[in-house]
């Protein structure tokens, strides 16, 4: 089995959608249709069901753990002969969140490329879930999120810091004027929230007080929607405002978050990684 043919059937496995595992991959989708029927043809059974929902047969389930194996095997023979030469090249994917990734990744990515230029460097944004799935299942190889490390064994995980956290309001709301504000300040506010699953929806779940009227698609959106004068909104300080006023919420921090799988601790860009980060 090619190892193309089984990352193509991975990603097709978990989008369940030819058209965005096309686009992932950066294929025709004719291309991705190829390589899951030579898949099929070589393995003499239907990997998907395509029906009007595309879903996996029982034979593509079991082929998903052994893709998971056998493409981390490849990783981590490249990893061995990667090591051997000891300077980092190839490439590395980090992935991030989209605040993370407008506001503090540049630098670092930028640092980075300056040192070490013979490795390809790829930069995608997502929420959290779908950041650490792709490290398990190594589409990307660091992340960077907000909130506590994930509780899984493949996994290492390093806390970089504490990111305070602020209310956005809109100007001339009656909490602009304030220095700082107190979650009983926010009993009864409407905020915009973003989606279930968000670092910071969960927080502002814990509140117990401001009352959520609207679920924004983003941090930056969220922002200009606050600025507009829908509602309020807690996100990092780092964030980008787009025009709202921002007050910190006394002693409410998060922590900026660095995940990787531990086997890939020794390889030569990867570490790279970790230590510019570090430092």
């Amino acid at each position: 089995m090619e190892l193309r043919h089984l990352r193509t059937f991975r990603v097709v496995a978990r989008t369940l959608n030819f058209t965005r595992a096309a686009g992932e991959l950066h294929y025709a989708q004719s291309s991705v249709t190829e390589q899951i029927q030579a898949l099929e043809a070589e393995l003499g059974s239907k990997l998907f069901d395509r029906g009007r929902q595309l879903r996996l047969t029982a034979a593509g389930e079991r082929l998903l753990g052994y893709a998971d194996r056998m493409l981390s095997l490849a990783e981590e023979a490249k990893a061995a002969v990667e090591e051997n030469r000891g300077e980092p090249e190839g490439e590395l994917t980090i992935g991030a969140l989209e605040t993370l990734c407008a506001q503090w990744i540049p630098e670092i990515l930028s640092e980075y490329r300056a040192k070490w230029p013979r490795v390809r460097l790829t930069l995608t944004e997502g929420g959290r879930g779908e950041l650490y799935r792709a490290v398990r299942q190594s589409e990307v190889d660091v992340c960077f999120t907000f909130g506590a490390p994930p509780a899984d064994p493949a996994f290492a995980s390093e806390s970089l810091g504490e990111e305070p956290l602020v209310v956005l309001v809109p100007p001339g709301h009656s909490l602009a004027d304030k220095e700082t504000l107190t979650p009983a300040d926010l009993r009864g506010v409407g905020f915009l929230a973003t989606p279930q699953g968000c670092g910071f929806r969960e927080m502002l779940d814990r509140l117990d007080g401001p009352v959520i009227e609207t679920e924004v698609g983003s941090i930056a959106a969220l922002g200009r929607c606050v600025a507009a004068g829908m509602g309020c909104g807690l996100v990092p300080a780092l964030a980008g405002h787009g025009g709202a006023v921002a007050v910190p919420l006394a002693g409410a921090t998060t922590a900026v978050t660095m995940t990787w799988r531990k086997r890939d601790e020794q390889k030569p860009n990867v570490a790279a990684l970790l230590a510019r980060v570090r430092a």
